[in-house]
């Protein structure tokens, strides 16, 4: 095996803050490019993304930019091929459903990874665009079947840092070193019914781009972590240590690891966190690696806490999740800042919505499915399918199934009924967030559901200062300018 090659260096000294990479286009390359200009590490995020350029092209790419990006990619043919079939100048006709996406799978077809590693660079290179900040992309341990395309793609964009976590991201180091090489290479994926099988998602980047390519920057990586004892698992083997990690606490947005022991819930149905479900900060820093601390820590003080505890900074991202550079669709951002302002926004953890039976932060919303009879209202179906899960079916074939599909569905698979109450899906909620939501059959649009972490603290601070709603770069100036005194 070939030694793992140096991390690509930030561009400047490594960052106080890295933003967060939430959602699905919510943390857009706009947000991520704000940051970036402040030298702190902004983030894009990596989810989905091949959905979110279609989408974009299909709408008409109004502004330009992705033709724009596209334009400095070094493979013409698959820019061609893909405006072929997603671009539609003037915009999809009123009420019409988008195109579908190849679905991530085992054995990517040539057009699904096409599109992948295209949306990838897309987003990092106009996040990059203009500036030498850093930039990194956020990827879910969870969508490993896509993660081997994204990454390339990401690269060839140049991207300084890539991030991982929803589960433990141990093979990533090595997909990082070969394809930074332009070498052929493999992630090892889950299959259901077959733990011990040798199954792997493969990239052949000589096969989809040509050869003669310049070898790229390998990224440094950081592992998205929420215990001590996975950063010493990780760090205590070469073959797969991260150049370091950001260490998330149970506040943090999003998907949340399930709490230590036996569950337990509490009067409003949310999993009780206690004292074992917060990293020991004392012996993550003795591993002698880089960390961030996430969750709760979108405030100057919390910063400054972090900083003092040993860590490199904090990561943060509600208030980023709130500013006008986000991807949030402008009519959820206003409703959730009223919120907010009023006092009476609540982000509560859900146990059973994410389709990966991790815990799920949710933001109380009229009208998206945090409402009970909005998400009893909307048909079950699964027609994207990131977070679906690879089985072994009983003739020794690979299927698909996800907890948020038809029930009957998901039991004929081999699941679980149980497995599916509660279940939402992620898929197309998150990608409503952003403006981007499909039509389904019956003609409804699909609704939203939006993940913030479940200490607003910082962001009712914001509110107060900035009532009409504030930027990245006005995020920066209040948490940064008690920073700059101590020599942050």
């Amino acid at each position: 095996m070939p030694l793992p090659s140096p991390p690509r260096p930030l561009a400047r000294a490594l960052p106080a803050i890295i933003q967060g990479g939430m959602g699905v286009a919510i943390s857009s390359w706009h947000l991520a490019s704000a940051v970036a200009r402040r030298g702190q590490l902004g983030v894009v995020s990596g989810t989905a993304l091949d959905l979110v350029l279609a989408r974009r092209l299909e709408d008409g790419d109004v502004d330009g930019s992705a033709r724009r990006a596209m334009a400095a990619f070094p493979v013409q043919g698959v820019v061609e091929r893909v405006l072929a079939r997603y671009l539609r100048l003037g915009g999809r006709p009123a009420g019409a459903a988008y195109t579908p996406v190849p679905r991530v799978s085992l054995r990517p077809g040539r057009a699904g990874q096409e599109l992948t590693l295209l949306a990838c660079f897309v987003e990092v290179w106009l996040a990059k665009e203009g500036h030498d900040g850093p930039v990194g992309v956020n990827f879910l341990e969870k969508i490993q079947m896509a993660m081997p395309a994204a990454a390339y793609g990401a690269m060839l964009a140049g991207v300084d840092a890539v991030l991982v976590g929803a589960g433990i991201p141990r093979h990533v180091p090595h997909l990082l070193d070969e394809l930074a090489a332009h070498r052929a290479t493999s992630l090892p994926v889950d299959v259901a019914g077959d733990p011990g099988g040798a199954h792997a998602v493969a990239i052949d980047p000589s096969e989809l781009l040509g050869s003669g390519l310049a070898p790229l920057h390998r990224p440094m990586f950081l592992a998205v972590v929420s215990s001590e004892v996975l950063v010493a698992h990780l760090a205590r083997n070469p073959a797969i240590r991260p150049d370091g990690f950001v260490v998330e606490s149970p506040h943090a947005g999003g998907h949340n690891a399930p709490p230590r022991g036996r569950p337990v819930l509490d009067e409003r149905g949310q999993p009780v966190f206690g004292a074992r479900d917060d990293a020991d900060v004392e012996k993550v820093a003795a591993v002698g690696l880089p960390f961030w601390l996430a969750g709760g820590r979108g405030t100057p003080e919390a910063l400054r806490a972090a900083v003092a505890a040993g860590a490199t900074g904090a990561q943060v991202g509600t208030v980023f999740a709130l500013a006008a550079e986000s991807g949030l669709a402008p009519s959820l951002r206003y409703r959730l800042l009223e919120r907010l302002r009023a006092g009476t926004l609540e982000v509560l953890t859900d146990p059973a919505a994410s389709p990966t039976g991790f815990p799920f932060k949710v933001a109380q919303l009229d009208g998206s499915l945090s409402d009970p009879a909005v998400r009893a209202a909307r048909p079950r179906l699964c027609d994207l399918g990131y977070l679906r899960s690879a089985f072994l079916k009983d003739d020794g074939r690979i299927g698909y199934r996800c907890p948020a599909e038809p029930v009957d569905m998901f039991v004929r698979k081999g699941g679980s009924a149980a497995d599916t109450i509660g279940r939402v899906c992620l898929c197309n909620s998150l990608t409503a967030d952003a403006g981007l939501g499909q039509i389904r059959p019956d003609g409804d649009p699909e609704e939203a559901l939006v993940t913030l972490g479940s200490d607003l603290a910082g962001a009712s601070r914001l509110a107060e200062l900035h009532p009409d709603g504030w930027s990245a770069d006005q995020v920066l100036d209040w948490l940064l300018a008690p920073a700059a005194a101590a020599g942050l």
